[in-house]
């Protein structure tokens, strides 16, 4: 744990970096694939945006979403404040991991748990949450690899 002083502490500065590419994982998914690319939207698995109402829904979700991931970069922001500055490797590596992390929860969770959307909808679907779970997986342990490295 840091003090006041920024007493630098391993675990607590890879939580905070963590906890910050987590809200920047999800900052990063909602802005290209929900807006940019329209792929999805938050709830498209359950309420298709083929129609006002559910396109209504869709944004609301995604405004949540987004709210959450905000909420998550600013505790991210708390956290390293109370640590002692660290080498930029540890911090972009700990957000490369976060990021990594992001996608492997949501991916599991959202896609493929509780169907409340795809990466992409419709033929193919699977393969594209499959290569999701993929980058999840090599975003984290690069980013875990890098951020190691740091605090050696």
């Amino acid at each position: 744990m840091a003090n006041r002083i920024g007493i630098h502490h391993p675990t607590s500065s890879k939580v905070a970096t963590l906890v910050l590419g987590l809200g920047v994982g999800g900052f990063i998914d909602g802005v290209v694939i929900h807006q940019l690319l329209g792929w999805h939207h938050m709830l498209s698995g359950w309420y298709p945006p083929d129609n006002p109402e559910n396109l209504h829904l869709n944004m609301i979700g995604d405004g949540l979403f987004h709210l959450f991931c905000l909420v998550l970069v600013l505790v991210g922001v708390v956290l390293l404040n109370r640590v002692a500055p660290l080498p930029a490797r540890a911090l972009w590596g700990g957000l490369v991991g976060g990021w990594g992390v992001f996608n492997l929860v949501e991916g599991v969770v959202d896609h493929l748990v509780l169907g409340i959307h795809h990466v992409r909808h419709g033929p193919g679907e699977l393969a594209w949450d499959l290569g999701f779970l993929a980058l999840g997986a090599v975003l984290a342990l690069a980013g875990f690899g890098i951020s190691r490295s740091a605090h050696r």
